[in-house]
Formats: C-alpha cells, sequence, structure tokens
C-alpha cells in the first residue's frame, strides 16, 4: 500500500487476471464475486487507511498484458462486487436497527411492569423479603433493557463503519496495469 494523488492506494500482484475472481461462481465476469482471499486482502489493507481518504487499487498482472476492455471489465467487476457488499451490509444494518428497535419496546414495557409492579404491589407486608423482592423486581427491569441498549448504543456503529469503508472500495478507482518492462542497461558510448 502506497500513497499516490492523495489516495491510499492498495496493491495488487496476480499472474492472471483471472486470478482476482472466484473460480467456481458461474456468473457472467461483471457479476462474478472477487476471490475470497483477494476480497479479504483489499479488504484489510483498506481498513489501515484514513477513513477520509479516496481509495485506488492497483492491479499488476504479470504474465499477461490486458487490453482497454478487460480494464473496463476489471474495473467494474471490482465496483460492482463491493456494490453489492455495501447492499448486503446496509441490509444486516437495517435488520440490526430494526431488531433494536423491537427489543427496545419490548425491554421498555418490561421495565414498567417490573417498576409498577415493585410500587404498587404490597412488598411491606413481607418485611425484609418483601424488600428484596422489590428492588429484585426493579434490578430485572434494568437488566431486560440491557440488549436493546447494547444493539441500539453499541451494536450498530461496527455496522455503518464496515458499510463506509465497502462504500469507499465500491467508488475506488482501478488501475490494471501489465507486466512491468525489464530495466535494460544502455550501453555508454
Amino acid at each position: 500500500m502506497n500513497e499516490r494523488r492523495g489516495r491510499g492506494t492498495i496493491q495488487l500482484r496476480v499472474g492472471e487476471l483471472r486470478q482476482l475472481f472466484n473460480s467456481i461462481d458461474p456468473s457472467p465476469f461483471l457479476e462474478r464475486d472477487l476471490d475470497p482471499d483477494c476480497e479479504e486482502f483489499v479488504v484489510a489493507w483498506a481498513r489501515e487507511l484514513p477513513p477520509d481518504r479516496p481509495l485506488e487499487v492497483a492491479v499488476q498482472v504479470q504474465r499477461e498484458r490486458p487490453g482497454d476492455e478487460e480494464r473496463r471489465q476489471v474495473t467494474n467487476a471490482f465496483q460492482a462486487h463491493f456494490q453489492r457488499s455495501v447492499d448486503l451490509q446496509s441490509l444486516k444494518l437495517r435488520r440490526s436497527a430494526r431488531e433494536g428497535r423491537l427489543s427496545l419496546s419490548i425491554g421498555l414495557a418490561a421495565l414498567f411492569a417490573c417498576i409498577g409492579g415493585a410500587t404498587l404491589l404490597p412488598f411491606g407486608l413481607l418485611g425484609a423479603f418483601g424488600e428484596v423482592l422489590r428492588e429484585s423486581m426493579i434490578i430485572a427491569g434494568w437488566v431486560v433493557m440491557w440488549h436493546p441498549l447494547e444493539v441500539l448504543l453499541y451494536g450498530l456503529w461496527p455496522l455503518v463503519r464496515e458499510r463506509r469503508l465497502l462504500e469507499r472500495l465500491a467508488a475506488a478507482e482501478v488501475a490494471v496495469t501489465g507486466p512491468l518492462a525489464a530495466c535494460t542497461a544502455m550501453p555508454s558510448d
């Protein structure tokens, strides 16, 4: 990884372009998933860059010289793959938020029932044991709120961060180059 033109550049080196894509995926080229190892490598390096920096993926193909059409196809396939990942991550985020809201409504109902029961029931008649029961109901009401608060306050942020990272990868510039020319010494006069 290096930085060019204010972009975080993730460098990939492959023998052939087909190594970038999942070999068992029968989909057309533009709809094919990236190879899982390739995707993991790209995402891991993207996480290392500051979140405000645009990304570039530089693919160097060592054993073939890709044509212009192949370069466009690889760029489109990379961007389409990560856009599908963005869509899946957005779905996970919506599901988690819905679970959090549902859990919150159930938790609030249970909290009000526990606090209401602790307030209205005549636990004072049972002496010290009644006081323990009353306090236990209040504690139980707050414990019921643990999961909804965890989901809504802490559980959504990792999903949001991952979606932002995938959005950056979907918008990344992809540069595909062929083999580097061998350096040759020029004879001196």
